[in-house]
């Protein structure tokens, strides 16, 4: 008979999880113990927060992700990270070691603890879909596979509270079913959904499709090529959803988030005669600060469970069933009529080169677009990065990843490590500030530790310059740092600052041939040099923090 966490173990690597990042700490290394035993491979970082990023990231490209940590102190630095990832619905498995049952039945003062031995699970009861603190090894095969299928379903985090004492005890084989629920649909509810829906496109004669992040959370990718090919209509993502279609696609226009997007993007979206939004979240910043223009009346807006359209709601329906029954009744659109600009067109844009030019944040984001090849992915951390990488095209067999709802700043570098080990076959590309990079720098560290060779592009416009862009003042500034001295603090790897148009076409020529250590360039602009993208959220979000 297997122990509860050899249990647990087996379980997770099961479900296609390689890695477990985390820190140890007293309460969780009988539990490591086992980890280190089993399949699984324990990638230790410099803190848990960290390692919360970085199994979001992994998560992101596998499917799932694992993090592990110590009680109290571990699982309460960990917090921030499980909420990003439960707001932006990434499927999660959080465990944490936890004191022996007899000593928290004494009520002993215990360190890492308040004396409250309830806190760590009512806290993250509340960013989790399912939390639960195993207390009897008979049931905890139940509880655990109960909580993996709510993690697998919902496609948000889960939390697994594991007393010391309990780790090694026998666990008997569990007495329920580990098969996955069903996606619920009404089939009454999807027939009436998709005549109403089809009956709008059918009429419309600029259709577009605004596609969202729930088509990487729910591997619909194929569908909707499939969509497209039927249909012929243009499509463009959310920004949350950006690389959920290659953007090299011929009908791919380019990335809408309201006033950020570019000029042909929203006024295409937005004079649409039907937009059929799939799969998005409509956050604030997806729809760039509320300046996107959605006219209810010409909205179908599907998400995994349920379909709005104009005010009529259907549910339960699984995303994936709407998207089966528009392809099967829908019909091809005249390309001609539907005013389709591919936004791959920017790339045989010539850019102009003048070697002794400082570089500007423009032609620094212009010429990246070319560097990006198949099978990069693009990491970018919040701020001016994200806004910025918003109209770099994603290709083929590549990814986007960016906290585009929650946007916690220093996500990006422990986020590359993460992504790394999902996808050891790619080349990792990353745009972080220097304001992020001071969050989470020390986990360079452990990036070179592994032999991992992202590329790592530290733009240093001298502090916070998103803040800047919404309300300047003295609690923007920074302490400026040697940025592209301190991977040599950590160890092997490849480092150079960037001042002109000339020195960043040496360096990105070194970066790419470098694939045996981490390459890492710092580029220098002026603090107000940022993109036009920045300064019209900036303008956004400053008009919706006055009173009103």
């Amino acid at each position: 008979m297997l122990t509860v966490g050899e249990y647990l173990c087996d379980r997770v690597k099961s479900l296609g999880v390689d890695q477990v990042f985390g820190v140890p700490g007293d309460y969780v290394l009988e539990f490591m113990d086992v980890m280190l035993r089993s399949p699984l491979e324990l990638v230790c970082t410099c803190n848990e927060l960290n390692a919360g990023y970085a199994a979001d990231a992994y998560a992101r490209i596998k499917g799932l992700g694992a993090v592990c940590i110590t009680y109290g102190v571990g699982g309460l630095s960990l917090i921030n990270a499980v909420v990003g990832a439960y707001a932006e619905r990434v499927p999660l498995i959080v465990i944490s070691g936890a004191p022996n049952r007899s000593l928290r039945q004494r009520n002993l003062l215990l360190h890492h603890t308040t004396g409250d031995y309830n806190l760590q699970l009512s806290i993250m009861e509340k960013a989790t879909v399912a939390a639960v603190s195993l207390s009897d090894a008979s049931q905890a095969a139940n509880q655990i596979e109960q909580t993996l299928a709510a993690c697998i379903h919902h496609k948000r985090p889960v939390y697994l509270e594991i007393p010391m004492d309990l780790v090694n005890q026998p666990c008997p084989p569990p007495t329920i079913s580990s098969q996955q629920p069903a996606k619920l649909t009404d089939i009454n509810a999807l027939a009436e959904a998709v005549e109403e829906a089809v009956g709008l496109l059918e009429k419309a004669e600029r259709p577009v499709i605004l596609a969202g992040v729930e088509f990487n959370r729910f591997d619909l990718e194929d569908k909707l090529l499939a969509l497209l090919e039927k249909t012929g209509y243009p499509i463009t993502t959310t920004l949350l959803g950006k690389s959920c279609i290659s953007e090299i696609h011929p009908q791919f226009i380019g990335n809408y988030v309201g006033a950020l997007s570019g000029e042909y993007v929203r006024d295409r979206v937005e004079s649409a005669d039907c937009i059929l939004c799939l799969g998005a979240i409509m956050s604030d910043m997806n729809l760039g600060g509320y300046t996107a223009k959605l006219d209810d009346n010409r909205l179908i807006n599907a998400n995994s469970e349920k379909v709005k359209i104009k005010h009529h709601f259907y549910q339960p329906i699984y995303l994936g069933d709407f998207l089966d029954g528009l392809i099967n009744k829908l019909t091809p659109k005249d390309p001609e009529k539907l005013d389709i600009k591919p936004a791959s067109d920017s790339l045989n844009q010539v850019l102009e080169y003048e070697p002794e030019k400082a570089l500007s944040n423009h032609y620094f984001y212009q010429r990246i677009n070319s560097f990006i090849e198949d099978d990069f992915i693009v990491i970018s951390d919040t701020g001016d990065a994200i806004v910025a990488t918003m109209d770099i095209l994603i290709h083929k067999n590549a990814d986007f990843i960016g906290q585009a709802f929650y946007l916690s700043i220093g996500y990006s570098i422990p986020a590359c490590l993460g992504a790394s080990f999902a996808s050891p076959q790619s080349r990792l590309i990353v745009f972080v500030g220097d304001g992020a990079f001071q969050m989470t720098a020390q986990e360079l560290s452990t990036i070179i530790r592994h032999h991992l060779n992202p590329i790592i592009f530290l733009i240093n416009n001298d502090g916070y310059t998103i803040e800047r862009v919404i309300q300047d003042g003295a609690y923007n500034d920074l302490q400026p740092w040697k940025y592209h001295q301190l991977p040599q603090v950590f160890g092997e790897s490849w480092s150079c600052e960037v001042f002109t148009e000339a020195e960043l076409e040496t360096a990105l020529t070194t970066a790419k041939t470098n694939t045996h250590c981490l390459s890492f360039i710092e580029i220098h602009l002026d603090r107000w040099d940022c993109s036009q993208g920045l300064i019209r959220l900036g303008k956004a979000l400053h008009k919706m923090q006055q009173p009103d």
